[in-house]
């Protein structure tokens, strides 16, 4: 199966109403007739889009495979729209659902990569919640950062940063991955205390692996134990990458990968 081309125009999903309606932009590939492999949905980081290298090869192992794959930006991402700074993790939590109702994939696997661990384990509690945990089949999560709003930023701002969060609504920080600086808001920081998953046992009633670079300066893989620590009843596996960043895309990485979401798809 070939993939789509990817200047193609994206299908479009418009998530809210009046003035929170915010167009999502959506690439769908279609699952091989016959094929009975869980849909793989790729959920983002922050600031990053469906069109990034781990993306783009998690299609490229399901057109192999023939199993179905979906990705889509957040609002304020790549081909979505809507702005960045109306962006928290309530807002990119509902139109992960919008997504996933409106295609209505029968079983899926969730691949989160950063902040898209947070998005995936708040979307299998509210599937969950609704009677609907039988659909996801397994979660690979990937330098996973869930909560990192209340514990890898708050503890660390400078006073500098209080202020321009108290003064502006935000504070801005320089980041290796673009020429613009990173924005965190005051809106996404007090939303993310309203969407902590590391508070007491997660259940999520399926598989999970957890790859871990060790060498990872943006999520320190700590943060990765912790979340372990937090997923006791689950058959949880954690590969930790010695030499591993923050990206996890290079070939060796990107294998790593789709090992797991094969062993977890075949499960």
């Amino acid at each position: 199966m070939s993939l789509p081309v990817l200047n193609a125009e994206p299908d479009t999903l418009e998530v809210g109403h009046g003035s929170e309606s915010r167009r999502i932009a959506m690439r769908v590939l279609p699952a091989k007739s016959g094929n009975t492999l869980p849909t793989l949905v790729w959920l983002g980081g922050y600031r990053s889009d469906m069109t990034g290298t781990k993306a783009v090869e998690l299609e490229r192992h399901a057109a192999a495979s023939g199993a179905a794959c979906i990705r889509f930006d957040y609002s304020g991402h790549g081909a979505s729209g809507g702005a960045f700074t109306d962006g928290t993790i309530s807002r990119w939590l509902e139109e992960s659902l919008a997504v996933i109702d409106h295609l209505g994939p029968e079983r899926m696997v969730l691949v989160g990569s950063s902040m898209g661990c947070w998005v995936a384990l708040r979307l299998i509690a509210e599937l969950r919640a609704r009677g609907d945990a039988a659909k996801v089949a397994g979660l690979v999560l990937i330098a996973p950062a869930p909560d990192f709003t209340s514990d890898l930023i708050e503890p660390n701002l400078s006073d500098a940063e209080r202020q321009s969060l108290a003064d502006r609504g935000y504070f801005e920080e320089p980041t290796p991955y673009g020429p613009d600086p990173n924005i965190f808001t005051a809106l996404l920081i007090e939303d993310g205390r309203q969407n902590r998953v590391m508070t007491g046992i997660i259940e999520t009633g399926c598989p999970v692996h957890i790859l871990q670079g060790m060498q990872d300066p943006d999520v320190p893989y700590g943060h990765g134990l912790k979340l372990m620590e937090h997923l006791p009843s689950d058959d949880v596996v954690m590969t930790l990458i010695r030499d591993g960043d923050h990206r996890l895309s290079r070939p060796e990485d990107i294998e790593r990968i789709l090992s797991a979401v094969a062993a977890i798809s075949a499960g």
